[in-house]
């Protein structure tokens, strides 16, 4: 592992549950490149965030639904890291960027399902295949998957699915990389107020309050309730956590 400041890459960083998981990386002493697809300005109002926290960050596009853009992704990212940090490699890789669609088997279209294959689970395998070089020996990689890969929601069963790949992928990612000193963690949320659940939550007002009921800490989630976990498994405390689901759901559908 590379001296401090260690440097965590987050997919969908500036907004959601990605800039929450960048800024307790920050609060936990890593400097940060985050990505973004579409919003310049919310990328870098997560970087003004993270550098207020006195820490480094950078802001690159990426769309990880595109596979073919992901060698020009790794350059402009071998230019930043020499740039900002003279290094040629970071530490943690944050596999975070995903959209949301819904649709029950019977209706859901195969535009709609390529659509989430290529962001939660092609694009993660094959940006996490490229980036591999760059990613320091003894650093991490968390991806996140859900807690609907546990318990069934009607209408999320492709989504899901690719989530259940990613955690499959994730096994084999720590057994190949262990000799690298590289871990390999999912986290997996449960239904958490952010704007990938807004849609869902605004077209079903009583979704948050029946959750909610299904929930052991009876509420749903806040993004701070993620974000502290993402960094705990980029932390020297989680050096021994490898090729492990964490489920932050608050005790969802026990």
């Amino acid at each position: 592992m590379s001296t401090s400041p260690t440097i965590a890459l987050v997919t969908g960083g500036s907004r959601g549950l990605g800039r929450n998981a960048a800024r307790h990386l920050a609060l936990s002493g890593h400097d940060v490149v985050l990505t973004y697809r579409t919003r310049a300005d919310e990328a870098q109002a997560a970087v003004a965030d993270i550098e207020a926290l006195g820490h480094r960050a950078v802001a690159l596009p990426l769309d990880t639904g595109q596979v073919g853009s992901f060698p020009a992704f790794a350059e402009a990212l071998a230019a930043a890291l020499r740039q900002h940090w003279q290094r040629d490699t970071f530490d943690f890789l944050i596999n975070n960027a995903g959209i949301d669609s819904r649709g029950l088997i019977a209706e859901m279209t195969e535009e709609a399902f390529d659509a989430l294959l290529n962001v939660h689970f092609k694009g993660v395998y094959f940006l996490t295949q490229r980036l591999l070089p760059q990613l320091a020996d003894g650093g991490g990689i968390v991806n996140f998957s859900t807690g609907l890969a546990r318990f069934t929601t009607p209408g999320y069963s492709a989504y899901a699915s690719m989530k259940g790949a990613v955690e499959t992928l994730t096994k084999y990612l720590a057994k190949e990389l262990g000799g690298r000193g590289i871990r390999a963690n999912v986290v997996a949320p449960g239904i958490i107020k952010t704007d990938f659940t807004a849609a869902a939550r605004q077209a079903h007002p009583e979704l948050e309050t029946y959750m909610a009921g299904q929930t052991a800490l009876g509420r749903i989630g806040e993004p701070d309730d993620v974000g502290g976990v993402v960094a705990f498994l980029c932390s020297d405390a989680a050096r021994w956590v490898n090729a492990q689901r964490i489920e932050a759901s608050g005790g969802y559908s026990l």
